[in-house]
């Protein structure tokens, strides 16, 4: 994937949550909440404030993370989904333990 992300924005790759079934009930696709949580797979060089200083953006490349469950804007690249929003639309980096 050859995309960067311009100033806040962060390009992020949903992950989708493993399906459990119990007593044989299948869920469609449709029914199926959004996932609220995926991994960053790329990062704007931050917003530029007011003075002109760049402020960076907190999240890097790799990191898991958790975001709202209507954020970003879905995009297809390469044949596969992701999102593109702003670092504000991020709520918490998942740590790895």
């Amino acid at each position: 994937m050859n995309v960067k992300p311009l100033a806040d924005r962060v390009v992020v790759k949903p992950v989708e949550e493993v399906e459990m079934k119990k007593g044989g009930i299948i869920i469609p696709d449709t029914a199926k909440e959004k996932p609220m949580q995926g991994e960053i797979i790329e990062v704007g060089p931050g917003r530029t404030s007011d003075d002109g200083t760049q402020i960076p953006v907190q999240v890097k490349k790799g990191d898991k993370v958790l975001y709202g469950k209507y954020s970003g804007t879905e995009v297809s690249l390469d044949g596969d989904e992701y999102l593109i929003m702003r670092e504000s639309d991020i709520f918490a980096i998942v740590a790895n333990n």
